[in-house]
């Protein structure tokens, strides 16, 4: 006998037989019961049409109590509001879908779970932190590669109206930027992977790749503060800040960057790179925010000197 929930979960994918099915991986964080409003609710802010979530996999870490202890909460929710179907194993899940998010919190399953959605060949979004290390990225990318599997990684700060105008040239050649956001740690990951990471992926949204090295410090209120040297002589700075903030000086003009227009903009990105695999963010400037942000740490380490990229990269393995 079919049970109420799979019988609301025939029910909507019967309705929306045309639209994108999409799996999640790890039901940790808020952002797979926002992600999944945003595409089913019509009346939601931002609507994204075009996809509906009918599978996940809880996954969920022991060690990370914001993990562990949200679990069930975001899983009753999408069984009993949404109709998603819970799978006991990444394959089945992924049998089940025609794109995978990765969605887990936190970062170092994620190569892993990258790995069973890249085996099955469906095009794949992985949440910030794309993974617990940047060489588990250069592993992800490499395997993605090898099997001709679209992946992507980007923070919902990538897409703020603001920050994609300076990009396009709002002010011209952008020549100094800073973007600041919190940056609170997570002592398994590198200290800006866990949030920092929104204002550092602002930052080279205005920038765009090429940086070569940077320097950590503090600021006055103890704040991170790491400086980045770019090609042609420009600048950008990461600060940790309580909100999300910044500004990009260019040969035109000064403008502010780096605010926070919510998780919609992503989405439609998202439903957008699964139906053309066309990733909206190269490989190769996602590895260099992981990158900067490893080199932060290791500046830090080694009191505030300067840190190349292409050392940090190198350790990984991505040369």
């Amino acid at each position: 006998m079919q049970t109420p929930l799979l019988l609301v979960a025939l029910l909507m994918n019967a309705l929306h037989a045309a639209d994108l099915r999409l799996g999640m991986i790890g039901l940790d964080t808020s952002h797979v019961t926002a992600f999944t409003e945003i595409l089913h609710n019509p009346s939601a802010k931002g609507h994204v049409p075009g996809a509906r979530v009918v599978a996940g996999f809880k996954g969920g870490s022991p060690d990370i109590p914001s993990s562990w202890s949200r679990v069930e909460g975001y899983t009753r929710e999408l069984e009993g509001k949404h109709g998603v179907r819970m799978h006991d194993t990444l394959e089945s899940l992924c049998k089940d879908v025609d794109a995978v998010l990765v969605e887990s919190v936190d970062g170092r399953p994620h190569l892993v779970q990258a790995k069973a959605a890249i085996a099955a060949g469906k095009p794949l979004y992985i949440d910030k932190p794309m993974a617990g290390s940047l060489k588990d990225a250069v592993e992800i990318f490499r395997l993605a590669e090898a099997a001709r599997v679209p992946v992507f990684t980007a923070s919902s700060l990538r897409f703020a109206s603001n920050t994609l105008a300076a990009r396009a040239g709002a002010v011209g050649k952008v020549l100094r930027a800073q973007t600041s956001s919190p940056a609170e740690r997570e002592p398994h990951h590198p200290d800006l992977f866990w949030y920092g990471i929104h204002g550092v992926e602002s930052l080279f949204t205005v920038m765009g790749p090429g940086c070569i090295a940077v320097r950590r410090s503090t600021n006055d209120t103890g704040a991170i503060k790491v400086e980045g040297r770019w090609t042609g002589g420009r600048t950008g700075i990461y600060v940790e800040a309580k909100g999300y903030s910044g500004f990009a000086e260019g040969t035109a003009g000064t403008m502010p960057v780096g605010s926070y227009d919510g998780y919609a903009p992503l989405v439609a990105e998202i439903v957008k790179f699964f139906r053309t695999r066309k990733p909206p963010v190269e490989s190769r400037e996602t590895l260099e925010i992981l990158a900067f942000m490893e080199a932060a740490d290791e500046s830090a380490r080694r009191s505030g000197a300067e840190v190349t990229l292409a050392e940090m990269l190198a350790r990984a393995g991505a040369f």
